[in-house]
């Protein structure tokens, strides 16, 4: 079987040896981090396959864990918390995971769980088209790295596509600079606002009909940057 890479973050160092030994049993690849701010290193390095996430860690909620991780990969996250009432489970959920269990559990519904977010994910992936229509008139080659823009075939850098197809793939959802940085180019570049308005600049000179009135590029002054069909609202 393929050895799926799975990160878990807790800061109960049993709970994480418990977690280690049983996915390891099980023929899984683990990845270790005893708190938030590790674990999104790790994540950002090791690329899991899926997360395993605790909510209450000193330096940083889970919750804002797990928003942070949707900005760099749709594998699956699963909280594994105390945390039981409905608002903390339905909090856990808008925050983009995608499942939620409750400690004390048993770790064949844990792993059961896992198993089937992996399979969701993987049949996700097999749907996904290498060519992906954005509008009427805008095709996005993701082999090719190129756009085909009306009858012009536009071509990108290496990092010039990474930063569309990032602000494409959340689509309508705005992306801190930071998000980007840290996606892109790696969490040494963080803070370096100037890098992403060089590359947001160079797309809209590739893309936009009018780059100095964008159509899909929206800036959110204070915020980030967003792709949108539509025209920003007035």
């Amino acid at each position: 079987m393929q050895r799926f890479k799975v990160l878990v973050i807790d800061d109960e160092p049993g709970f994480l040896e418990m977690l280690n030994l049983a996915l390891s049993i099980e023929g899984f690849s683990v990845i270790v981090a005893s708190n938030a701010a590790a674990g999104l290193r790790a994540a950002y390095q090791s690329k899991p396959d899926a997360v395993l996430l605790d909510v209450m860690m000193p330096d940083m909620d889970g919750y804002e864990v797990c928003q942070r991780l949707r900005e760099m990969t749709d594998a699956p996250i699963i909280f594994v918390t105390a945390k039981d009432t409905p608002d903390d489970i339905l909090h856990g959920f808008s925050m983009g995971a995608d499942d939620y269990v409750v400690k004390p559990f048993q770790i064949s519904e844990l792993l059961c769980r896992l198993e089937v977010s992996l399979q969701r994910t993987a049949q996700k992936h097999e749907d996904d088209p290498n060519l992906l229509f954005v509008t009427d008139s805008l095709m996005l080659d993701c082999d090719r790295r190129e756009m085909v823009h009306g009858n012009q075939i536009v071509h990108f850098t290496p990092l010039e596509f990474a930063v569309l197809r990032l602000l494409l793939h959340h689509s309508g959802k705005v992306l801190s600079p930071d998000a980007i940085l840290t996606q892109v180019w790696g969490y040494e570049q963080a803070g370096n606002l100037e890098l992403v308005k060089q590359y947001i600049y160079r797309l809209r000179r590739k893309i936009e009909p009018d780059p100095d009135n964008p159509r899909y590029l929206h800036t959110v002054w204070g915020e980030g940057y967003y792709f949108d069909v539509e025209p920003p609202s007035s």
